[in-house]
């Protein structure tokens, strides 16, 4: 089984701002060393890395999907997931809901939620 570290993760909802949590996320997932990629509809650069406007825009179908945007976001997100083959998303807590949940254990994607990646693996 692959090390998470040699796991491409794609963190949806990257955010500019420094106190919000799609920004700390990804920061700290890139200073771990972890092969990451951030979504969000501005696209843009964040630290130095290009941001993707979209999970569909991404040259790569990353291993696991971390979401980091409001639980209706979240439902487009699956669906997403669904149509590139993705097989996990970690949902942090606050951006899941029943129906993601449930729309994508459905599509046979793996789901972790109510539970941080970041204290998971040992980053925060």
């Amino acid at each position: 089984m692959a090390h998470i570290h040699d796991k491409d993760i794609a963190v949806v909802g990257v955010s500019r701002k420094e106190e919000k949590f799609g920004y700390k996320i990804f920061r700290d997932l890139i200073k771990h060393g972890f092969k990451v990629k951030g979504v969000n509809p501005a696209g843009g650069k964040i630290l130095g890395e290009k941001i993707y406007r979209d999970l569909l825009d991404m040259e790569r179908v990353p291993d696991i999907v971390i979401t980091v945007v409001p639980s209706r976001v979240t439902e487009k997100v699956v669906e997403q997931c669904r149509q590139m083959g993705i097989r996990e998303i970690w949902m942090q807590p606050g951006s899941e809901s029943d129906l993601a949940i449930a729309n994508a254990k459905k599509s046979g994607i793996t789901v972790t939620s109510r539970a941080c990646f970041m204290v998971e693996y040992g980053i925060w």
